[in-house]
């Protein structure tokens, strides 16, 4: 299957998708989703020339009119051609570009087939995603408390979708990936992998990678996507994904609050 063969399914993967725990609403020019507590998104979008305009002021006054921001994600395919430069102009602020990599499991390498022969573990006990945090809050030096609630929502409300792994060394968790599943489409995503320092060059990574696509497998996924930064690109390169588009993030900052 060719690159544009490719984008078209992931196209209409992203249109048809469908998150946990927020409202999916499709319009005739684009599909939204909105959090009840949280950050909404767009992600499809199908505008031309003559329309994105009027459709970027219905997304920001449908947003605001919920006290609610969003990140609107800007594709390089997607149209019109200027749709980040526009989004941009009307206040949105853009992150740093991810490349999309793209695997095809009906063709990987023989090491991603292997018996996985680490301490890998899948944490399917929410009182057990303290094991993801603490690599997570170690190697990112972030707080991820409300990812640590986020994730415990899944496991208890949408736990076939979801699967969190851990690796372990002496009894301790080092590493940790994660790959979402959806009812629609046929991609999986990869995402959430972290490896503390000092475990580094261990095979955990591959170890990681190869329970996720053997896992993909055994549930008829045809492809595994994942955002990659520039730094880890050449990883995934080395493992046989290859590059389908780019992404860009353009966040909307709430500008103002409902009134009651």
């Amino acid at each position: 299957m060719d690159s544009a063969e490719i984008v078209k399914l992931y196209d209409q993967s992203r249109k048809e998708v469908r998150f946990f725990n927020l409202q999916r609403e499709e319009t005739p020019h684009l599909v939204r989703h909105i959090s009840a507590n949280g950050e909404g998104m767009i992600i499809y979008s199908d505008l031309n020339a003559s329309n994105v305009e009027d459709v970027i002021h219905e997304q920001i006054a449908r947003f605001e009119s919920s006290g609610q921001a969003f990140d609107w994600v800007v594709f390089q395919h997607d149209k019109p051609v200027n749709l980040k430069d526009r989004l941009l102009a009307h206040g949105f602020e853009a992150e740093e570009p991810e490349a999309i990599m793209v695997l095809d499991v009906e063709h990987v390498s023989t090491a991603l087939q292997k018996m996985v022969n680490h301490d890998v573990q899948r944490i399917k006990d929410p009182q057990k995603i303290g094991d993801v945090i603490t690599v997570r809050e170690q190697v990112w030096r972030g707080d991820f408390s409300s990812t640590a609630r986020n994730l415990v929502k899944r496991l208890r409300g949408d736990p076939h979708n979801i699967g969190l792994y851990v690796a372990y060394v002496d009894g301790k968790p080092v590493s940790t990936a994660q790959i979402t599943f959806y009812a629609h489409g046929c991609f999986a995503s990869l995402g959430g992998a972290s490896t503390l320092p000092d475990y580094r060059k261990r095979g955990l990574y591959t170890a990681l990678l190869a329970i996720r696509v053997q896992e993909a497998r055994k549930r008829g996924i045809r492809f595994l996507d994942a955002d990659a930064s520039p730094m880890s690109r050449p990883i995934l390169e080395k493992f046989g994904f290859q590059w389908l588009t780019e992404a860009h993030a353009c966040a909307w900052r709430l500008k103002h609050t409902p009134s009651n």
